[in-house]
């Protein structure tokens, strides 16, 4: 027997008459009243490129709802975009924005008792904080990833003609700080790095999380990556418009979809193909909304025998076309083969397995086989040690491959400028181990910018020669030797609140340990005397999302959640 629709209240209750009246003044027909109806979620903004094409997909997916039988009910959503967003208090709304946008997308959705969601996904934060909100709702819904951007020629004397990207501009505010870039040249290639809407060229982040949303399952197969309103990327985005029809009749909802299986099968794309290290935070925010027993950490640290399959720029030279072009998110999958969980569900109402098993063949020139990999290793990885008790996340797929393991001198900053600045002045020194710390979600409060200091750190050639450990904000563009999502995070007490200038440490990828070198009981004596910065908000949003956010080994969600047995993350 067909599951009676949550939208239909009962005839002449007040509820029924006064949302009646509403949507008959707004020209819904009779029928449209008994038809589902379902909330397209749009988060354009005219601040970001990232955006700006997302009315126009809109239109589409509801054209498409209509057609197949349902009331599309568009409704926005705060837009959070990192080269924008990320301007003011250093970066502090960007992470905030992601649990703004979750709680947004409920009082809407939930309040309005829609029947389903079509999600469209943008920026860094909109695809994990649209996931969150599916699994926290659990009525069916499907997210439509939006595309990502080009770039184009640049010339000029200081670079000859080359293609630039946003990834490009990036790095190369650390070539003017060295002199090895004149501000005429930053300049050129900011007029010529994009050509046309959506998100960052290159697997950042925003292409990261939209193959995820693919790989568990969230997502139409073939959604990722896509060109930004290509033919392609629309006719997907009228399908879901369509198939959002199909998961309300069967009642397939995100929580069945979102199964500890879905959560292994991501993580194994992630690793292959070396997704930006915030992926993890996010899965585990999505996994928490779930309320899925499984244990995200646990689970990348039993796959770091999976080898990496592709290399697309930050990880080499493959541009994020050639990935779509290859086979995307799905032509991964298809390499992975038996490795994935087939029996995990999707929004396709077929399994994984049924999903992939008709995938062309993936072009083996930028998504190799996994007995003929890129590297041996995978892309990326969880240390632990003295300085990360709880872990943190290193992209490896982006560390240059002959550095396995350093050691340096600690330079403490608790502020990205002046971090920025000891380039310039001398502070910052080949050899050294930046300490970015006070920069995580409690400590901001909202995870603050660290990304900008390792973009001009590679800028400025010193990539390959200095260290990053942070609990502050990466981009996925960020390459480098970089250890982020330090667990515990130093505003919670963590050992890197007690690092001091020219402690040295110790970063061993092979081992995958990350020490102070320090004897037991100093690092506990200076845990003992420390005490927590006073901080002194004015009221507002990141006051109140430094009262409620959890630690990142809880993918820094708002409010205390029960715990799901991690230890315990069955099938």
């Amino acid at each position: 027997m067909k599951k009676r629709l949550r939208s239909l209240f009962e005839p002449g209750s007040s509820r029924w008459a006064v949302r009646r009246a509403q949507w008959l003044a707004m020209g819904l027909s009779e029928r449209d009243l008994l038809k589902p109806k379902i909330a397209v979620v749009n988060s354009s903004s005219k601040l970001s490129v990232c955006y700006q094409h997302l009315d126009a997909i809109s239109e589409q997916v509801q054209e498409a709802i209509r057609v197949a039988g349902g009331v599309p009910f568009e409704i926005h959503t705060t837009a959070p975009s990192d080269f924008i967003t990320s301007a003011g208090r250093k970066g502090r709304y960007l992470m905030p924005s992601r649990d703004l946008l979750v709680n947004d997308v409920e009082a809407q959705v939930e309040g309005a008792m829609l029947d389903g969601m079509v999600l469209l996904a943008s920026c860094d934060k909109t695809t994990p904080g649209q996931l969150m909100a599916a699994a926290r709702l659990d009525i069916p819904s499907i997210v439509v990833p939006c595309g990502y951007q080009l770039g184009s020629a640049c010339g000029g004397a200081s670079r000859g003609e080359a293609t630039v990207d946003i990834e490009d501009v990036y790095k190369a505010v650390g070539s003017v700080k060295a002199g090895s870039l004149s501000l005429d040249g930053l300049q050129q290639m900011t007029c010529q790095a994009i050509r046309g809407p959506g998100v960052c060229a290159g697997l950042a982040t925003a292409n990261s999380m939209h193959m995820m949303a693919e790989a568990l399952g969230m997502a139409l197969p073939g959604s990722a990556p896509i060109r930004a309103n290509s033919e392609r990327q629309q006719a997907l985005a009228r399908e879901a418009g369509i198939q959002i029809l199909q998961l309300i009749e069967e009642d397939l909802t995100p929580r069945q979809i979102l199964s500890p299986s879905a959560f292994r099968n991501a993580l194994r794309v992630a690793v292959t193909t070396g997704t930006s290290v915030n992926t993890i935070r996010h899965l585990i925010a999505v996994a928490v909304e779930a309320e899925c027993p499984v244990d995200i950490l646990a689970e990348l640290e039993s796959l770091q025998h999976l080898p990496q399959i592709t290399q697309v720029r930050p990880n080499g030279l493959a541009r994020i076309e050639d990935l779509e072009h290859a086979g995307g998110c799905r032509g991964v999958m298809s390499r992975l083969g038996a490795r994935l969980e087939g029996d995990a569900l999707t929004v396709t109402i077929r399994t994984v397995a049924e999903n992939v098993s008709d995938a062309p063949e993936p072009d083996e020139q930028v998504i190799r086989s996994l007995d003929q990999p890129f590297r041996s290793e995978p892309g990326l990885i969880l240390v632990r040690g003295n300085l990360a008790p709880d872990g943190a996340i290193v992209k490896l797929s982006a560390v240059p491959p002959a550095v396995r393991r350093f050691e340096g001198p600690a330079r403490v900053f608790e502020d990205e400028d002046e971090a920025i600045n000891g380039l310039e002045n001398g502070g910052v020194r080949p050899g050294d181990v930046v300490i970015l710390r006070m920069l995580g979600p409690k400590g901001g409060p909202g995870t603050v910018f660290a990304a900008s200091f390792m973009a001009a750190l590679v800028g400025a050639g010193l990539g390959e020669t200095v260290a990053v450990i942070t609990d502050g904000e990466l981009s996925g563009l960020n390459s480098g030797i970089t250890i982020g999502q330090v667990m515990p995070e130093a505003a919670e007490g963590g050992p890197l609140a007690v690092v001091r200038n020219d402690d040295r440490v110790t970063i061993d990828l092979t081992a995958r340990t990350l020490a102070l070198e320090l004897d037991e009981q100093e690092v506990a004596g200076r845990l003992q005397d420390w005490q927590p910065r006073e901080q002194t908000l004015k009221p507002g949003w990141l006051s109140f999302y430094g009262q409620l956010v959890q630690p990142l080994s809880r993918g820094a969600v708002l409010g205390r959640r029960p715990e799901f047995a991690p230890g315990k993350s069955k099938g």
